[in-house]
């Protein structure tokens, strides 16, 4: 056992099938599954743990963990290979007494608990891989002593019509949370929860071993944790988040965040040098664009052939666009071909596609209101034939 202690170390749920990414997910863990043209959405826990100096991350994975595992590795893209910490992928393993995959969140920290152990934290961050945001949790740690808190939880603001869609902590004037709502009907506040949890570990561990032997847990920390604690009247304080977030765990959402990218008026910059969004990025090429290319408000990842029109889209790297093919409000992933004259509008193409000559992927939208829009999706893979027609 080692003796050094880590102040604080996180814990990072990414073992849920993600049923509602559909066939982006068939085969692919939801935290692997690609954004943003370079990034998958893990790079954005990962990333913030490193730039607020957290250095030793417990990944638990679970669902087709194979490329996730793959694409983590050694943790070398985010600084975090290290010799005592640094990022550790933690399936469900077989134990002596008991063999069994994680039951809920909750369960899936306490079958931890000796990863954990290992580095004797004072704080332990419990943090989701299907968030796409930017946050210094360094800032929420602070917070947290300020407050002498046994448990902090990051909150946002939501509009009030919205917040009956998520889990709302009613506070009291000093941030203290004294009632958790998951998804009221008549919500008393705004103050969403973003499924970020700092705890002091020893009262984490209280929790979860209690929380194990009881035979009616869901073993979750928003059913049964978290209104558990507040019901022993712990010290629990909601941590004000103002920038952008997003859970992109539905087609609809995740499309929006990659449109988010090409807005500037959201508060989502990649480009920041100084809170960098790391990822495993292999070696590419040049993007090259000919002369029969368009780019209109779109952003192109690195080893890409353009030579269609590009309007309000991502397209990732590794892809090849042919002469005459449109791409309209729409998600390219990796190393997808468009032949020329395909056309592709208000779609999320999967990783390793292929879209025939003429074929016709999605639905044109641009005069629709937003709620008529359906996104059309194509699986990871899949080839669309020449000429051939796909809308949903």
């Amino acid at each position: 056992m080692y003796t050094i202690r880590k102040e604080c170390i996180a814990m990072l749920l990414a073992g849920g099938q993600g049923s509602r990414l559909l066939v982006l997910t068939e085969n692919t863990a939801k935290p692997a599954v690609p954004f943003g043209g370079k990034y998958r959405i893990i790079d954005f826990p990962l990333s913030n743990c490193v730039n607020s100096d957290i250095d030793t991350v417990g990944i638990m994975t679970q669902y087709q963990p194979l490329e996730l595992n793959a694409y983590i590795g050694n943790g070398a893209p985010w600084g975090l290979s290290r010799n005592f910490g640094g990022v550790h992928v933690l399936p469900p393993y077989a134990k002596s007494d008991n063999s069994e995959w994680y039951k809920g969140t909750a369960n899936a920290i306490y079958q931890n608990m000796s990863f954990v152990d290992m580095y004797n934290p004072k704080y332990v961050l419990v943090l989701s891989g299907d968030h796409i945001y930017k946050a210094d949790y360094s800032e929420m740690i602070r917070f947290h002593k300020k407050k002498n808190a046994e448990c902090t939880i990051a909150v946002l603001d939501v509009p009030i019509e919205e917040a009956s869609r998520f889990g709302i902590m009613n506070t009291n004037d000093d941030d203290s949370i004294y009632e958790f709502e998951e998804k009221p009907a008549q919500p008393k506040s705004t103050k969403a929860s973003m499924g970020v949890y700092l705890f002091n570990y020893d009262v984490l561990k209280k929790y979860l071993t209690e929380d194990e032997a009881d035979p009616n847990s869901s073993n979750d920390f928003g059913k049964n944790i978290i209104p558990k604690m507040l019901g022993d009247g712990k010290r629990m304080f909601a941590y004000q988040f103002n920038g952008y977030w997003k859970d992109v765990g539905t087609i609809r959402s995740l499309w929006e965040a990659n449109m988010d990218l090409l807005d500037h008026e959201v508060p989502l910059d990649l480009k920041d040098p100084d809170f960098k969004i790391y990822a495993r990025n292999y070696a590419q090429p040049a993007t090259y664009i000919s002369s029969t290319a368009e780019n209109i408000n779109s952003l192109i990842a690195e080893g890409c052939t353009i030579k269609g029109k590009i309007n309000n889209s991502i397209i990732s790297t590794g892809c090849s666009i042919g002469e005459g093919a449109v791409i309209n409000h729409s998600v390219i992933m990796p190393n997808v071909t468009v032949e020329p004259g395909a056309v592709v509008e208000y779609a999320i193409v999967g990783e390793n596609c292929n879209i025939g000559n003429n074929a016709v992927v999605g639905t044109n939208y641009d005069n629709a209101e937003s709620s008529d829009i359906n996104i059309c999706v194509v699986g990871k893979g899949r080839k669309i034939a020449d000429g051939e027609t796909v809308t949903e």
